[in-house]
């Protein structure tokens, strides 16, 4: 039986139901019999009861190995690694007391998550596939493209941390950075210590040169990217991890498209901080181009409908992630792309494991293709009944179910729940894989009083839905618990680009009308528990500095901070009511 207008089967055959569980199988294998080994595998408590099955069968029995995973290893969180995690932050960090850690071998790098909570960023190792999939598809964050590639790219890192061989000699570091920095390290063989010797270097088909990627000042970081990128006429692609920040990199282009085409016509870096010992690399790439200043002062800045058409007349693809908290971004995104150019998503995954590709067959913004590359998915049923939660295997799950992934990784995680909630669209004809459309976080909602509660897509869809009939073009939005009257309530803060509409008052009943659709709210508001959300419109360019000083707080990328639909921070909550403009 096949889906309406799509290529999926609705549910799987005998036959590709069980080719898709022997796939499985061998993959999970893959991943849990080296990684067994590991010193948490062997010492941590959580997995006490698989060691002790394993020691009382025959560990070289697959199908025992895999029957005792299933039934012995529970679901995990992040505190049963935390202690682990430690040693490498250790002073000093020995070889041997990181050594097969959680996989064999060191690992490459510790990736920083992109938290959108107010709690500090979780680390993982990272550790090198082999060789052969270190450019698989799922990893390659560029692929190959005719013209050039605007995607700016941080190589920069908050800490590096040292780890001591055992010859007493000699030692390797290892940087604290965004996972995706660490796998384009990887693939350009480009480490940490030899990162000054690279300051010339320019990488054929980018937009930006190599002494971009180390600068640390957002504010640098970004104009730089669009000087040498609006230089470029050639550009095809545009990839940013999410769509919001190519918003965020437009608002830098506006606001300061008098002294880039300047620095255009004449050839010239502007004076910015943090800048000294990369200007002069920078200078050796950039000419004056007087005719390219002049085609684009007659385009004039970001603002009319396929304004990157204009600029780059070759430009075919947009590449970034417009689900979750990006959502409120697309039509901004696609009013400045215009109709021409098609959009896509990167891979779905998380600083833990890369998840998932784009299903060209569907919709590539939307559908995913679970592959077992970089680590095993198994599901929970989020609407389940049962008291104890069991662990779904990719065969048994049903299209239209909702399910949060629990992922046993490559990197040594033992399935682990990130708090993700998916729905199955169906299964891929050849091969039975699971595609998924991402829908939520699972604790990703602000609890009311009585615990009335609406999840992030809901609050997400009410406020876009209302801001493109009512209140303008959206740029970016977050929600506090709003307590200045009770029952708490979503206090809406918003940033709109352009003029904020006549009528944008009405747009709070009509964000409020989207809630009650949520049975639980629905009941807290005729209950009086709840009462209508409120709507305050910040400042323009509040979150871009929100991006910068959560970049200067933490080791996350310049492109991989996530803005939270719902702001738990205190501190950011305050700074963000400083910046309020209006209340609707």
């Amino acid at each position: 039986m096949t889906c309406p207008d799509t290529d999926l089967l609705h549910s799987l055959s005998a036959e590709l139901s069980q080719r898709l569980k022997d796939l499985m199988d061998q993959a999970l294998l893959g991943f849990i019999r080296p990684n067994s080994v590991s010193q948490f595998a062997q010492h941590a408590s959580e997995l006490a009861n698989f060691r002790e099955a394993m020691a009382q069968k025959n560990s070289n029995d697959d199908i025992e190995f895999l029957r005792s995973f299933r039934e012995f290893i529970p679901t995990t969180n992040y505190d049963p690694y935390r202690p682990f995690i430690a040693k490498f932050f250790a002073t000093p960090c020995k070889e041997s007391d990181v050594q097969n850690m959680f996989a064999p071998g060191l690992p490459y790098c510790l990736a920083v998550s992109s938290t959108t909570s107010g709690k500090a960023p979780k680390t993982f190792p990272i550790y090198q596939p082999a060789p052969h999939l270190l450019h698989h598809p799922l990893y390659l964050s560029l692929r190959h493209s005719e013209g050039s590639i605007l995607s700016p790219s941080s190589l920069s890192f908050g800490q590096a941390l040292k780890m001591d061989f055992e010859d007493g000699h000699s030692s390797k570091v290892l940087p604290v950075c965004s996972v995706t920095v660490g796998f384009l390290r990887m693939q350009m063989n480009w480490h940490v210590e030899h990162d000054k010797d690279r300051i010339d270097l320019w990488v054929p088909g980018r937009t930006d040169p190599y002494a971009i990627s180390l600068v640390k000042s957002y504010r640098a970081f970004f104009i730089l990217n669009a000087l040498f990128a609006l230089a470029d006429r050639r550009v095809t692609t545009i990839r940013f991890l999410f769509a919001s920040v190519f918003v965020n990199f437009l608002q830098y282009v506006e606001d300061e498209w008098p002294l880039l085409i300047d620095c255009i016509e004449k050839g010239i870096i502007p004076d910015m901080e943090n800048l000294d010992h990369f200007r002069e690399s920078l200078e050796k790439h950039f000419t004056p181009n007087p005719l390219r200043a002049a085609e684009l002062r007659e385009i004039g800045p970001p603002g009319m409908q396929g304004w990157a058409v204009r600029v780059w007349p070759d430009l075919k693809k947009f590449i970034g992630i417009t689900g979750g908290p990006a959502a409120a971004s697309i039509p901004k995104v696609t009013h400045i792309l215009g109709p021409s150019v098609v959009m896509q998503a990167p891979c779905y995954g998380s600083s833990e494991c890369y998840i998932a590709m784009p299903y060209f067959n569907g919709d590539p913004n939307t559908d995913f293709k679970v592959v077992p590359i970089d680590g095993v998915t198994e599901y929970l049923d989020v609407h389940s009944n049962e008291p104890s939660e069991r662990v779904l295997s990719a065969w048994e799950l049903v299209t239209g179910g909702h399910y949060e992934p629990v992922l046993t990784t490559r990197n040594g995680l033992w399935r682990y729940r990130i708090g993700d909630v998916v729905t199955v669209k169906g299964f891929a004809p050849d091969d039975g894989l699971p595609v998924i459309n991402y829908l939520h976080r699972r604790d990703g909602s602000l609890g009311l009083a009585y615990g009335s509660t609406c999840t992030e897509s809901q609050l997400t869809n009410a406020i876009v839905s209302a801001s493109t009939r009512w209140i303008g073009q959206i740029i970016d939005f977050t929600i506090v618990a709003d307590d200045r009257d009770t029952p708490v309530t979503y206090g809406y803060l918003v940033e709109i680009g352009g003029e904020i509409g006549k009528d944008a008052k009405v747009a709070t009943q009509q964000t409020f009308e989207a809630l009650m659709t949520n049975n639980e709210y629905h009941m807290a508001f005729w209950q009086g528990r709840a009462r209508k959300p409120t709507i305050r419109v910040v400042e323009r360019g509040t979150f871009t500095e929100y991006r910068r000083q959560k970049c200067d707080k933490t080791n996350v990328s310049m492109g991989q901070v996530k803005v939270p639909i719902v702001l738990s921070d205190p501190s950011f909550k305050e700074w963000f009511l400083q910046n309020v403009i209006m209340e609707l």
